[in-house]
């Protein structure tokens, strides 16, 4: 039921579904006599329309998300296993195509390819069930089970874990899956926007990892001050945040999370986890 739940309230975050809704919501009211409210809810929908499409709110929101965990660099020690988050593959259009189809979080998938290169010891454990609120539900680990191993991975390195269709379950599913041991090194492969919240759930469940964003989509803060070019382009960064930080919300407040914005963690503190 959370993730019926969570489909529905995310649509109703996205500010492009505002602009849609406050737009027409006017027009419709102007039609039948309330000339006045239905002007301002139009007038609204513009304003959101040049706040979330061309200034860069869309990019501030994210950046609060994507800039919580640094990139990942090596100390030397290989990791015992790699744990990558689904959401980076259209299982529906890869099951009609015969072929591999990515959308903007494609950076988990290279991710996932070149840390199995180039750690060949360590577990690749891929995560990710249908995201589909309505059948047919199909899987998407086992396109990236296929894929590993269609690049020379070999079959007993690999995970897969294709029932999870929230991030708490990504965590839960995995847990259960890999029984890790004291002392394992894990890194969980995810965008960096939505890190906050994945190493919240797998804090929540008790799994000690180690963060490895990707899919950064921005510059830095730098890109706080640039305005977009389009108002699409504006409209769907501004999605993925509202998103983002409403997800965030919901997990802190049902007890998903412990922190409402989780962040990196000392090496003290995290070998004491």
């Amino acid at each position: 039921m959370f993730f019926e739940i969570s489909k529905v309230l995310g649509w109703m975050v996205y500010p492009s579904n505002w602009v849609a809704l406050l737009c027409v919501s006017g027009v419709l009211l102007w039609l039948i006599g309330w000339r006045r409210f239905g002007r301002a809810l139009a007038i609204c929908g513009v304003l959101v329309l040049l706040l979330f499409g061309y200034a860069p709110a869309g990019n501030v929101l994210l950046l609060g998300l994507s800039e919580r965990f640094p990139a990942w660099h090596t100390d030397g020690r290989d990791p015992d296993g790699i744990i990558v988050l689904g959401g980076a593959m259209e299982a529906g259009k890869s099951e009609a195509r015969s072929e591999i189809e990515l959308n903007s979080a494609a950076e988990r998938v290279l991710a996932m390819l070149q840390l199995a290169r180039r750690f060949p010891k360590a577990r690749i454990v891929y995560s990710g069930g249908s995201d589909d609120l309505f059948p047919p539900y199909i899987a998407e680990a086992p396109l990236a089970g296929h894929l590993l191993e269609e690049f020379g991975v070999a079959r007993d390195r690999i995970v897969i874990e294709s029932a999870s269709r929230t991030t708490f379950e990504n965590a839960t599913n995995v847990r259960e899956l890999v029984q890790p041991q004291r002392g394992q090194r894990w890194l969980l492969v995810t965008s960096a926007w939505h890190m906050p919240r994945s190493i919240g759930a797998f804090r929540a469940v008790g799994f000690d990892v180690e963060a490895y964003p990707v899919d950064w989509r921005t510059r830095g803060w730098r890109d706080a001050f640039k305005p977009f070019s389009t108002s699409s382009m504006g409209l769907a960064q501004s999605d993925t945040a509202m998103h983002e930080w409403a997800g965030l919300i919901g997990y802190w407040w049902s007890g998903r999370i412990d922190e409402l914005l989780p962040g990196p963690r000392d090496a003290a503190r995290r070998g004491q986890s």
